[in-house]
């Protein structure tokens, strides 16, 4: 925004400075004339019992303090003048020089340089809260900025490939007039099957991650009955056995992305589970402010520098999982991005036996929403 040029903060703390000086300096002057002048006699005295002779040298009066008092207050209310420009002019460079810092700081960060840090040094005061503000600002701007670049990039890199894949077997069809025309068409629509649950996949993480989703009361419980139903198919095929068990979970959000949530959940636990004879465990529970939904499962065991890498986009885990149920590598992800945008925690553990710990907490439901 183009603005007119205005009067330099430190002019103003200059002037202001010099103003309160020169107010405490005239103060003090009316105070030496009210309370101490006026005391003084306007006439020379006379001594009683003597001749009469004025005693001039020995009472001062008024008039004559007056010639001597006024143009001293004045030598010293031009002094303080001069001192309160000069001293205020370096004493308010002194103390915004912190703020210029902070300024240059955001000038370099308008210009695309985020890795940049203020660290100002000194004891905590203001400015010292603003610029460590702002550094951490700089931080999570700097890690978001990042992940975003990297989530573009693998993005592509996963959507390119069904389309390579496509044209591949296009080019095949189109050069080998025997090819099996049903094969092809079935190749093809699982390749555009994946193509196209890749790209709901990156709108439901892009609608999660605005927080443009009415909120309203969820029972997480319901959620976690849904999610199962719909699933149990799956796990028999798998050969994986989901228990189930809890309280009512009443909490506040969307329940189309909390069902995404729970269905992601249990879908992992399913397909990344052991080849036969296993086991997810779900279960919901209340506590003072919050509910907890948790989902375990059996499987490989995993080391927790892996585990805390599941939840970026495109992660898999390990290879052991190679089937038409694996997903798009975006499962964990819409779970962290669903979980952040109803201020919840997510928290990956892996199990000592083997599998993993899943654990989500949201806020529970306020006394006065529930109705």
């Amino acid at each position: 925004m183009d603005r007119a040029p205005g009067v330099s903060v430190r002019l103003k703390l200059t002037l202001s400075y010099t103003g309160f000086l020169m107010i405490a300096g005239a103060l003090l002057l009316a105070a030496v004339w009210v309370f101490l002048l006026r005391y003084v006699p306007e006439r020379a005295l006379i001594v009683p019992g003597s001749t009469g002779t004025p005693t001039h040298g020995v009472f001062p009066i008024r008039s004559n303090l007056l010639r001597v008092f006024a143009p001293r207050a004045a030598a010293v209310l031009a002094f303080l003048l001069v001192l309160g420009l000069v001293g205020g002019w370096i004493l308010a460079g002194r103390i915004l020089a912190p703020l210029t810092r902070i300024t240059d700081a955001t000038r370099m960060a308008t210009n695309g340089s985020l890795s940049h840090r203020i660290r100002l040094p000194g004891r905590k005061d203001e400015f010292r809260e603003l610029a460590d503000a702002f550094d951490t600002m700089l931080a999570r701007l700097e890690a978001h900025v990042a992940e975003q670049r990297r989530f573009a990039a693998n993005a592509s890199h996963e959507l390119r490939t069904p389309l390579a894949i496509s044209k591949t077997l296009l080019d095949v069809a189109r050069t080998d007039p025997n090819h099996d025309t049903g094969e092809l068409i079935d190749r093809l629509h699982a390749v555009n099957t994946r193509a196209i649950n890749l790209t709901e996949a990156l709108l439901l993480l892009s609608h999660a991650n605005k927080r443009s989703f009415t909120r309203e009361p969820v029972d997480l419980s319901l959620l976690v009955e849904e999610a199962t139903e719909t699933l149990l198919p799956l796990a028999e095929k798998h050969g994986v056995t989901i228990e189930t068990s809890g309280d009512i979970t009443p909490t506040t959000g969307s329940q189309a992305l909390l069902l995404q949530l729970t269905t992601n959940l249990v879908h992992n636990a399913i397909v990344h589970n052991l080849p036969e004879q296993g086991t997810v465990w779900v279960n919901t529970s209340v506590r003072p402010r919050t509910v907890v939904l948790t989902v375990e499962n059996t499987g490989e065991k995993l080391t927790p520098e892996l585990v805390s890498t599941l939840t970026e986009p495109f992660q898999r885990g390990s290879e052991r999982i190679h089937t038409d149920h694996a997903g798009v590598g975006l499962g964990l992800a819409i779970v962290k991005t669903i979980t952040h945008a109803h201020d919840g925690t997510l928290t990956l553990t892996p199990r000592s036996a083997g599998g993993i710990r899943i654990t989500v907490e949201l806020p529970a439901i306020s006394p006065h929403t529930e109705r």
